[in-house]
């Protein structure tokens, strides 16, 4: 049986070497150059930054809009569903899987990194490193400053208050707020009244 690569390695959630793989590198660096493309264009440059996001993206589900300035590491592992809106300064480590649903709006200076490191400083210093998806699902707002770490999934229509850091699944249908994200209450019919 063949040695699995360190792309398939962090496909599966293992341990893998992202700093010295050449096939990762090569993808990070085409990768980063389609974001500096996309971040250099003219605001009114819409159908250019479309097909560019296009050809980045594993998957788009409908019409989208982001805000420049966007980072991500492959863009192959992030899906999108229909109108998706990104708010500026949205940083994605897709070194796992990144899963949007439908209707879902980020503010400004969230991050979503599914890549995270050993507690071994040795293992760490080797330059290890493993990846777990996140999925957010539909009808999800999340406001500015948040921070979605690795494993991460975000039930539909919750909220997430700005500035949290989600360290743990969050249900459907919740406002959750805070470091670390905590559920505080069920959005209501009440809410419908706002």
């Amino acid at each position: 049986m063949a040695e699995m690569t360190e792309k398939e390695k962090a496909a599966r959630g293992l341990l893998y070497n992202a700093m010295y793989d050449k096939e990762l590198i090569e993808e990070r660096a085409y990768c980063k150059a389609i974001c500096y493309e996309y971040n250099q264009l003219h605001p009114a440059k819409i159908e250019e930054k479309t097909a560019l996001i296009k050809k980045l993206f594993g998957k788009i589900g409908g019409p989208f809009f982001i805000e420049p300035p966007f980072m991500c590491d492959y863009g192959y592992n992030i899906e999108i569903g229909s109108n998706f809106y990104v708010n500026h300064n949205c940083i994605i480590l897709d070194t796992a899987k990144v899963i949007f649903g439908d209707n879902v709006m980020i503010g400004p200076n969230c991050g979503f990194y599914t890549a995270g490191h050993p507690l071994d400083a040795e293992r760490r210093n080797a330059g290890l490193e493993y990846a777990y998806p996140i999925k957010v699902g539909s009808n999800v707002w999340i406001g500015g400053n948040v921070v979605v770490l690795p494993g991460v999934s975000i039930g539909d229509n919750a909220v997430i208050g700005a500035g949290s850091v989600v360290t743990k699944d969050i249900p459907s249908g919740v406002v959750a707020v805070g470091n670390p994200c905590r559920v505080i209450r069920e959005i209501t019919d009440e809410d419908k009244k706002l």
